[in-house]
């Protein structure tokens, strides 16, 4: 084989290194490049406008190779000032002429531009594709979080939601929302009250049980329930004085309304139902007033001391102040006072009556579920104790028991169901109607925060997205001129090598 056809392959990260062994450049290069690169520097800041020229100083470093095509440029812009010896009197074109002639002296162009190319193989396309694979690893990221958070917000929206269906509320203006919903509360109450008087027969069953186990009378156990289911939903003051009030002053609920999106204010709501008696019958009105009377008005005759030993009175005046006096006269017609405070209530919404009507609905439920079990357990003892008993505990069986333990069930469910419970808490709990509005509004927060977060997320993706369309492009030009400048050296180095084949291979086979 032809000497002169066998390629010379150079590794790229060895060229520097083989140029130096081969003597081609020096070893203390680097301290004469230093002249080279002011020239250049202060030659840049007189240049004259063209368009090759702008394309070769935008956004790359020149080197050797650069200045051969600005100098061709400048034979173009400068030949005006070319005189008949063929030499240029332009400054530029002396200023370019002797930065070549520096470099071209021991092939200092040679080892810069290998420098340059080692640099860009190993450092800057790897850094900046190193930097784009960093922004599309940051997308995918951001994106897989957005994911995260979009499954956090959906299940604290769905909480959130599940708590306002169960409140019956829309969840804009909470507290508002909460406190209007009271308004339902005797409706409610109405209903559970009717619900439970579906429990009189267990309720007679279980007093007859009493009754015949024990001395105790049937008067005495679970009163309340017995009064609830015979008299219905009234007040607690009518329950606890066995008449009924001449009117009925609740107790007004102050609740602050303190929602974001409302006024700050205190709200006094009285959810009393106002009471209206009408008018009084005239012809069954008593009038109490009392009116001054003369001596005339009234004929009292006298008194006898002699027969019936009293002291004779002489009645001149007879107009007498009853509250000076001290005696309250209460109207006749409607029996009862006023029906205040906690007496206001009526006995389900009243807190200390309603726990009672629940402990009596719980008590009948124990005693039902008791009485299933011995009856499921066939047991010869339970026989033997009801030879006795009255009708109403013989004839029982497992299917009327379970009916009757039904019936409680769901009476207790009425008043139970959270929210009956949460509109009971909030009418008597200012503490609790905040802690809910709270827990509602901290859902809200949450949802809001991962907005938020999401938001960042996706401004972060569009920042990453921008950065690397600005990066692929200088990828590319560097990618581009660090092969153009492979070829020129190749061309080079073949050229002091009699044209053999110059190869530069390894890592500037893999950009």
């Amino acid at each position: 084989m032809d000497e002169q056809n066998i390629p010379i392959d150079i590794n790229t990260n060895k060229l520097l290194e083989w140029l130096i062994s081969r003597r081609h450049v020096n070893k203390d290069w680097h301290t004469n490049i230093i002249k080279v690169r002011e020239k250049i520097n202060n030659a840049i800041q007189d240049m004259p406008v063209h368009e090759g020229i702008v394309r070769l100083l935008s956004g790359q470093h020149i080197n050797y190779f650069h200045c051969l095509k600005i100098v061709e440029i400048l034979k173009e812009t400068e030949a005006d000032t070319k005189n008949l010896f063929g030499r240029y009197g332009s400054q530029r074109m002396k200023d370019w002429l002797e930065i070549l002639q520096l470099y071209q002296k021991d092939n200092l162009y040679l080892a810069e531009s290998s420098q340059i190319l080692m640099r860009n193989v190993s450092y800057e396309v790897q850094s900046l594709r190193k930097q784009i694979a960093k922004l599309e690893q940051t997308q995918v990221e951001c994106e897989k979080k957005i994911k995260d958070y979009t499954k956090a917000e959906n299940s604290v929206q769905s909480e959130f939601n599940i708590s306002c269906k169960q409140l019956g509320i829309d969840g804009k203006k909470i507290k508002k929302e909460l406190v209007n919903m009271l308004s339902d509360l005797p409706e409610i109450y109405e209903k559970a009250a009717e619900t439970i008087k579906v429990v009189e027969p267990a309720l007679e069953l279980y007093l007859a049980f009493i009754h015949f186990h024990s001395d105790q009378r049937k008067e005495e156990a679970l009163p309340l329930l017995k009064y609830l289911i015979k008299n219905g939903n009234t007040t607690t003051y009518e329950y606890t004085y066995g008449e009924k009030p001449v009117s009925i002053e609740e107790p007004p609920l102050k609740i602050e309304i303190d929602d974001s999106d409302e006024e700050k204010n205190s709200e006094e709501i009285d959810f009393a139902d106002d009471i209206d008696f009408g008018d009084v019958n005239t012809e069954n009105n008593v009038n109490f007033e009392i009116s001054p009377m003369s001596e005339g008005d009234i004929d009292w005759g006298t008194l006898n001391t002699i027969e019936d030993d009293f002291e004779i009175v002489e009645h001149v005046d007879l107009d007498i102040n009853l509250e000076e006096s001290g005696i309250v006269v209460e109207k006749s017609g409607l029996d009862g006072g006023v029906a205040k405070e906690n007496d206001a209530y009526t006995l389900l919404d009243n807190p200390s009556t309603q726990d009672l009507v629940l402990n009596d609905l719980m008590e009948l439920k124990a005693f039902l579920n008791m009485r299933l079990y011995e009856m499921s357990s066939e047991s010869d003892l339970l026989s033997m104790s009801q030879i006795d008993a009255p009708t109403i505990l013989q004839m029982q069986t497992i299917e009327s028991l379970t009916s009757m333990s039904d019936c409680v069930t769901v009476a207790l469910n009425e008043l139970l169901n959270k929210r009956t419970q949460h509109l009971h808490n909030i009418k008597h709990s200012a503490r609790y109607v905040d802690l809910l509005a709270a827990s509602l509004k901290q859902k809200l927060n949450a949802i809001q925060r991962i907005k938020d977060s999401k938001q960042v997320l996706e401004e972060k993706i569009g920042e990453a997205q921008i950065e690397i369309k600005k990066l692929q492009p200088v990828v590319a030009t560097v990618i581009v001129n660090t092969k153009a400048l492979q070829r020129n050296i190749e061309e080079d180095i073949s050229k002091k090598y009699k044209g053999r084949p110059v190869n530069i291979i390894g890592g500037i086979n893999m950009i």
